[in-house]
């Protein structure tokens, strides 16, 4: 997709919600992977219907490990070079980073809110 600009950097930082909510963050001042908290960064478009049935799973969880994990979305529809940055070449795709921002697991397609619990758990998010 070099050469087209189908790529939108929104992103939703679930540890600075509070209840609030979704917020979307400004791109050029968020820092993905967030440094120092398990992030789990979900790549998606908002024309392709898997990534639609990925949402509430990323709403809900944004929620629950409020404080626990950054959960972080990226809709891929407006600026390539983030998914460039992060060779992404299908979407839905979640990427899971540890505390130090190591990338730790990928995946591609749609995942479930159980599928993505337990690989949080298994980076010690409780």
């Amino acid at each position: 997709m070099k050469g087209k600009s189908w790529i939108g950097l929104f992103v939703i930082v679930a540890f600075s919600l509070g209840s609030a909510g979704v917020a979307w963050a400004d791109p050029g001042k968020t820092q993905v992977p967030v440094k120092g908290i398990v992030t789990l960064l979900d790549l998606g478009a908002e024309t392709c219907m898997a990534c639609k049935k990925m949402e509430p799973i990323i709403q809900k969880l944004e929620k629950v490990y409020e404080g626990k994990a950054a959960i972080v979305y990226i809709d891929v529809w407006k600026h390539t070079d983030q998914a460039e940055r992060f060779g992404v070449t299908a979407v839905p795709a979640q990427i899971f980073f540890d505390k130090e921002g190591k990338e730790v697991y990928r995946h591609v397609g749609l995942m479930s809110e159980e599928e993505i619990v337990a690989q949080l758990k298994k980076m010690g998010v409780n």
